[in-house]
């Protein structure tokens, strides 16, 4: 169930940025000299969307849609060129609400040779943290981002990308923030670093805090998101629950079997009207139905041609079909 407050916790409001690239040559009147203009490329194109506290709000969008743009710009790292913000109830430019926030970026620098418990120490200081307090946030920052003690005493430079990632997350924690803000926290990350950080997010929304995180990794979003936001070119293309954004509605039915006769599965293909495709695999083959009606049918020929069920899985229309529908 998605938990919503009153009000807002982010809200942005036709948030526009302009980079200004290279130059372009430009025609000057009657004289026609070739004046020299600053080009520019619009990365957010006037973006409106709120995210409301205690949920886990996705950020979607291949590569360049402005998603990183997007989190500079409530962080005050870079300034807008046209729109407002607000996180908090406080404009994106108030310098005190940035204690209540944890930030990490894309492709976040540290000091190579400090050890990630160092860092640490370092980043609790900051926020005021020092002796017995700051050693014991640190201690449990360490474990719910899953580095052991040889990890946290080795060097940053010989950190993997994965373990990288992780410290990054924690140092984001370290203030307890009441709003999270993750530039594609799962890069890096193996599968089970994956599901460890999807674990780490669903725990600090049942503590209360809100999460806004920025990834085109689809199956995270799906698996841990209350709600997300699709963004390409700049623009925003949809908004709401996983739901509301694919429809909710069941596509199609996929069959896998095993050791399958495929020349019976072609004449299954040929004289049923359920039958969207058969594609053969190694060792069998996936059929794809057009609804449950044919699946006993399907069954029938699999069992006569020798075969054996794997699966029955229902499919609905995916955030990756909505990708797709929105290019």
């Amino acid at each position: 169930m998605t938990r919503h407050q009153p009000e807002p916790v982010v809200e942005i409001r036709d948030l526009t940025k302009d980079y200004r690239v290279g130059f372009m040559i430009r025609a000057d009147g009657e004289h026609k000299l070739g004046l020299l203009k600053r080009k520019t490329i619009r990365a957010l194109d006037h973006l409106s969307l709120d995210v409301y506290g205690g949920e886990v709000f996705g950020f979607l969008g291949p590569n360049g849609a402005g998603k990183t743009t997007t989190l500079k710009l409530l962080m005050g790292l870079v300034y807008p060129t046209e729109g407002t913000a607000r996180i908090l109830g406080r404009p994106i430019e108030d310098v005190e609400t940035r204690a209540r926030l944890g930030y990490l970026p894309e492709n976040p620098y540290f000091y190579d040779y400090l050890s990630g418990r160092e860092l640490l120490t370092f980043t609790a200081a900051l926020f005021g943290l020092r002796g017995e307090q700051a050693g014991k946030r640190v201690n449990a920052l360490l474990d719910a981002v899953g580095l052991d003690s040889a990890a946290t005493n080795r060097q940053l430079r010989k950190y993997s990308k994965g373990m990288l990632q992780r410290i990054g997350i924690a140092q984001a924690l370290m203030n307890d923030p009441e709003v999270v803000f993750l530039d594609e926290p799962m890069s890096g990350l193996d599968p089970i670093g994956r599901r460890e950080v999807r674990d780490l997010l669903l725990d600090l929304r049942e503590k209360g805090k809100t999460i806004f995180f920025s990834s085109h990794i689809l199956s995270d979003v799906e698996a841990i998101c209350d709600r997300c936001a699709v963004i390409k070119r700049g623009k925003l293309v949809g908004c709401g629950t996983i739901d509301d954004l694919t429809g909710g509605q069941q596509q199609s039915i996929e069959i896998i079997a095993m050791h399958t006769d495929n020349s019976m599965l072609d004449r299954l293909a040929a004289a049923s009207p359920w039958i969207q495709s058969i594609v053969p695999t190694p060792g069998g083959a996936q059929l794809m139905l057009e609804d449950e009606a044919g699946v006993d049918e399907a069954l029938g020929f699999i069992r006569r041609s020798g075969g054996r069920l794997v699966s029955i899985n229902p499919r609905k229309t995916s955030l990756e079909d909505v990708f797709f529908v929105s290019e």
